[in-house]
């Protein structure tokens, strides 16, 4: 009968593993349903974004945002030393500031690209690192490309973004050197209050797309 019982069980965990394995979407497959669901939310929401373009942030927010590891970009943006050196709690905030910083300068390529054609290539991956690269280009009328790739890992069960890389320029390497910098001169806690002074400036900073 425990014979039994135990083969049942392990069948259903092939099952299970299978079934997860069959639903979970590629990295490749996150990025081009998320830009699809946001050209969809643009598209329908495209007056009242006019009207109120702060309404960009909770969009890209509801739509975007779950699809990105804070977490891990907050640590390999910070740097193990900064990192393991920060309290719980100068980590939650600077998490919470970091992201929001994200969400505000993402919402404003949004709405620079939101009518161009984006064209999706091929993932990348390399054996020796868990990441895998989607390129992707956003065509412009008269003008060159636009390269923009996502690094994307695997957390909780679903491919996420850990770094955006526009034509060439790293998110993660670009705030890197930049907090790096802030932390030596002042700490962490003046790299943080700067952040949310910066974020709350951006608030009425958002810049309307060509219509």
């Amino acid at each position: 009968m425990k014979k039994i019982i135990l083969l049942i069980s392990c069948l259903w965990s092939v099952l299970l593993f299978s079934s997860a394995q069959a639903t979970i979407q590629t990295a490749g497959e996150v990025v081009m349903s998320t830009a699809d669901a946001v050209l969809a939310r643009v598209t329908s929401e495209r007056e009242a974004i006019d009207a109120d373009p702060g309404r960009i942030y909770s969009l890209v927010d509801d739509v975007v945002i779950p699809h990105f590891d804070f977490v891990s970009m907050s640590k390999w943006v910070l740097g193990k030393k900064s990192w393991h050196g920060a309290s719980k709690s100068q980590q939650e905030q600077f998490i919470g500031e970091f992201r929001t910083l994200l969400v505000r300068t993402y919402a404003k390529v949004l709405l620079e690209y939101a009518n161009q054609e984006i064209e999706y290539f091929p993932e990348e991956s390399n054996p020796n690192s868990n990441l895998v690269v989607v390129k992707t280009k956003i065509r412009q009328a008269g003008r060159s490309a636009v390269p923009i790739d996502y690094r994307m890992h695997i957390s909780g069960g679903e491919w996420k973004v850990v770094d955006i890389v526009v034509d060439g320029v790293s998110l993660i390497l670009t705030y890197r050197g930049s907090f790096a910098s802030e932390i030596r001169k002042n700490g962490l806690d003046a790299l943080i209050s700067k952040l949310s002074k910066r974020n709350d400036a951006m608030v009425n900073s958002v810049v309307k797309a060509d219509p």
